[in-house]
């Protein structure tokens, strides 16, 4: 599990890194050059397919859908400049320990 963390905390820096430089041929560069909107509209396509697959019992597909979601969620709250961390942070305040 902690090699997972590890890896989204090296996804997250490599999304800042394109956001920052827009580097030519990056998929995050052509969506951010599109605006929020295309970013917001990618998370809300994602999810509906994530949960078509979920409803449909495909896991394969849900899998690759599920992790399309957690990429394009990553990117459009970089654009708020928000990060996984403060997703964690509000999970927890929200289920306090007894």
């Amino acid at each position: 599990m902690a090699d997972s963390h590890a890896f989204l905390a090296q996804l997250e820096a490599i999304i800042d890194q394109r956001l920052r430089d827009l580097p030519q041929g990056s998929y995050v560069t052509q969506l951010a050059s599109r605006g929020r909107r295309k970013i917001a509209q990618k998370v809300g396509e994602e999810g509906v397919e994530l949960a078509l697959a979920v409803a449909a019992g495909d896991r394969e597909e849900a899998l690759a859908e599920a992790a399309d979601l957690v990429f394009h969620t990553m990117l459009a709250l970089r654009t708020l400049d928000l990060k996984l961390e403060d997703v964690c942070l509000e999970l927890r305040r929200r289920h306090p320990e007894d």
